[in-house]
C-alpha cells in the first residue's frame, strides 16, 4: 500500500507540473462537477450518512448537501476576482516601479477528512484546493465507511482524476499518505491526530492547516430572551448531529440565581423538539460507534456526575443512542468537564456573577468556539475583546461557521488555520510577490564605489524630506 500512495503523489505531482490544474478553465470544470454530483446524487448521500450517523434527512440536507452546493456557487461566481492578481502601491524605496501580489497554487495537497461530516468536511476544502489551482488527494473517514465508499465512486465518476484522487483506508494507509512530502496539509479531527500529522509535515517543511476542537463554552446572562436562547443551545449542540460537531456548545455558564431557570427552559423545548422519549426521536442523530457510545456513558457513570444529571441521562446501546442530557455543577475534574464532550451531554456551572465566565474560560485551553447569550451591550463588549477562541456568536451558535465572508478555524489547542469562501482559496494558494522595474530611474547612490555624498542622498531620500534630498543633491 506504501508504495500504491508514493505512486499516487509521484502521478499528481507530474500532472501538476503540466501546469493543467493551474488554469481557471480547469479549475471551474471541477467546481462544477462538484456541484453536479452533490446535486445528480442527494438521495444517495443522505442515505449513506444516515447509514453512517444515522443523520435525519432534515440534518443531512442542511448541513452537508445545500452547504457545499452553496459553497460551490459561491466560489464559482468570486474565483476570477480571486484569481487577478492585486496590484499595490510602491514607495520611494524601489521607485519607478509598479508591483502587484499574484496568487498561484501551491502544488500537492493532501487533505484528510474527519467522520462527523463526512460528505462535507471532505468537500469543503477540496473545493478550495481545486479553486486554488492544485491537484488533491482526499483521505476520507474509515469511521464513516458508506460515505467515504460514495466519495470514492462519486469523484471518480464526477472529477479529473488525473489530479484528484481518493484515499481509502486507516491508520495504515494514513501513515503511508503522511510519510510523502506534500506541499501542504490539510486536517480535520482531534488534536491527538493533529499532533502526529503536525511531526509528519515537520520532517518535510510542510505547512499545515489543523482543524481540531476543544470544549466550547457557552454563557448565558439573565438579561437574555430565555425562550431563543434555549432553543438556539439546543440547535448548536443537539440539533448537529447529536453534538457530534467540533464547534458545538460543550459546556454552559450561568449564575447561581438563573441555573435552575435555564434548565426549566431547555427541559421544555427539548420536550417540544424530541419528545418525551428522545431515545427514539427519528431527529435526533445516533452515536457513530459503540467506542464512542461507551465513551459518553462512562462521563455520565463516574460517581461524582451520575446524581447531577437533571435532564436525560436515557440510553439505548442497541441504537447507539443517548437522550439530550444535561448535568448541573459537575466537578471541574470530572472526565464530562476536562475531556471533549463530542456529544448529546450538556453540563452547566455555575458562577457568582456572570462577568465571572470570562476569567473562567480564560483559565481554560483557547476553544474553537465561545458563545454568549445577553442583551448587555457592556458584557459582550468585554466578552469579544477578553475571550480568545478561534470564532464566536453573540445570541446563536455554530451560525458563524455557515457564513462564507468569514474565516473558520481555531487558535492554540483548537488549532491553526482557517478556511471558507476566499479563506479556503487563500489557505491552498501561496501569496507570490511580483514587483517590475524598467531598465531606467537608477538612482547612482545604490552603486559603489561607496561615498559620504551618495550615503547623505540616500539617508535623505530614504526619509521622504524633499528639502533634505535637495540638499543632498546640491551639497548643501
Amino acid at each position: 500500500m506504501a508504495l500504491g500512495i508514493e505512486g499516487v503523489a509521484t502521478e499528481l505531482r507530474s500532472v501538476y507540473a503540466s501546469g493543467k490544474t493551474k488554469t481557471f478553465q480547469w479549475r471551474v470544470s471541477q467546481l462544477k462537477a462538484i456541484l453536479r454530483l452533490t446535486t445528480d446524487h442527494e438521495k444517495e448521500i443522505a442515505e449513506a450518512l444516515r447509514s453512517d450517523l444515522n443523520k435525519p434527512e432534515h440534518e443531512a440536507f442542511i448541513h452537508e448537501i445545500a452547504a457545499i452546493s452553496t459553497t460551490c456557487k459561491f466560489v464559482l461566481k468570486e474565483l476570477r476576482k480571486w484569481m487577478t492578481p492585486e496590484k499595490v502601491k510602491t514607495t520611494m524605496n524601489t521607485f519607478p516601479s509598479s508591483a502587484e501580489i499574484v496568487s498561484e497554487p501551491l502544488g500537492v495537497v493532501l487533505i484528510v477528512s474527519t467522520w462527523n461530516y463526512p460528505f462535507l468536511l471532505s468537500l469543503d476544502p477540496l473545493i478550495g484546493a481545486i479553486a486554488a489551482g492544485n491537484a488533491v488527494v482526499l483521505k476520507p473517514s474509515e469511521v464513516a465507511p458508506a460515505t467515504s465508499a460514495l466519495l470514492v465512486k462519486l469523484l471518480g465518476e464526477y472529477m479529473d482524476t488525473s489530479a484528484v484522487r481518493v484515499v481509502e483506508g486507516a491508520v495504515p494507509e494514513t501513515t503511508a499518505l503522511l510519510e510523502q512530502k506534500w506541499d501542504k496539509i490539510f486536517y480535520t479531527g482531534n488534536g491527538r491526530v493533529g499532533r502526529i500529522i503536525l511531526a509528519a509535515a515537520a520532517k518535510h517543511l510542510t505547512p499545515v492547516v489543523l482543524e481540531l476542537g476543544g470544549k466550547c463554552p457557552v454563557v448565558v446572562d439573565s438579561n437574555t430572551n430565555l425562550k431563543v436562547t434555549a432553543r438556539r443551545i439546543i440547535s448548536g449542540k443537539w440539533g448537529c448531529n447529536s453534538g457530534q460537531t467540533c464547534v458545538s456548545p460543550d459546556y454552559v455558564i450561568t449564575t447561581k440565581e438563573f441555573a435552575s431557570t435555564l434548565v426549566d427552559a431547555f427541559s421544555s423545548e427539548l420536550e417540544a423538539f424530541y419528545g418525551k422519549d428522545p431515545v427514539h426521536s427519528n431527529d435526533l442523530s445516533s452515536i457513530v460507534n459503540s467506542r464512542h457510545f461507551d465513551r459518553l456513558t462512562s462521563y455520565l457513570d463516574e460517581d461524582k456526575v451520575s446524581g447531577k444529571i437533571v435532564i436525560g441521562g436515557q440510553r439505548d446501546r442497541a441504537n447507539l443512542k443517548i437522550a439530550p442530557t444535561v448535568v448541573l455543577n459537575a466537578p471541574e475534574d470530572s472526565l464530562i468537564m476536562t475531556e471533549e464532550i463530542f456529544g448529546p451531554l450538556l453540563p452547566i456551572i455555575t458562577v457568582n456573577k456572570i462577568e465571572d465566565s470570562i476569567r473562567l474560560i480564560s483559565s481554560r485551553e483557547k476553544p474553537l468556539a465561545a458563545y454568549l447569550f445577553t442583551n448587555d451591550k457592556n458584557l459582550t463588549e468585554e466578552f469579544i475583546r477578553n475571550v480568545s477562541t478561534g470564532g464566536m456568536c453573540i445570541n446563536d451558535t455554530t451560525l458563524h461557521l455557515v457564513e462564507p465572508t468569514l474565516p473558520f478555524g481555531g487558535v492554540g489547542e483548537s488549532g491553526m488555520g482557517a478556511y471558507h469562501g476566499k479563506f479556503s482559496f487563500e489557505a491552498f494558494s501561496h501569496k507570490k510577490s511580483v514587483l517590475q522595474r524598467g531598465f531606467t530611474g537608477d538612482v547612482e547612490a545604490r552603486f559603489p564605489p561607496y561615498t559620504p555624498g551618495k550615503l547623505k542622498f540616500l539617508k535623505a531620500m530614504l526619509s521622504g524630506s524633499i528639502l533634505r534630498i535637495l540638499r543632498a543633491l546640491l551639497g548643501w
